[in-house]
């Protein structure tokens, strides 16, 4: 009787009080800064090697650009 009501005061405090409005949008960010983070990490990596003289850092930048100019 009490784990019910303390798991019906949960759902009410969870969904009603606090809200969980924009949640969404907070993990697409995290995701996004993610994917970020690694492309950065790739082209950091192949600096340096074979592939940094037109390789693949040039074609992720040259990819990222062409998508920025694209949103302007």
């Amino acid at each position: 009787m009490i784990y019910r009501l303390m798991g019906r005061l949960h759902l009410l405090w969870a969904t009603v009080i606090r809200g969980e409005r924009g949640q969404g949008t907070v993990e697409y960010v995290a995701l996004i800064l993610l994917v970020a983070a690694l492309l950065a990490g790739i082209v950091a990596a192949t600096k340096g090697t074979k592939f940094s003289t037109g390789g693949i850092a040039e074609a992720i930048v040259k990819q990222m650009r062409a998508a920025l100019d694209s949103i302007k």
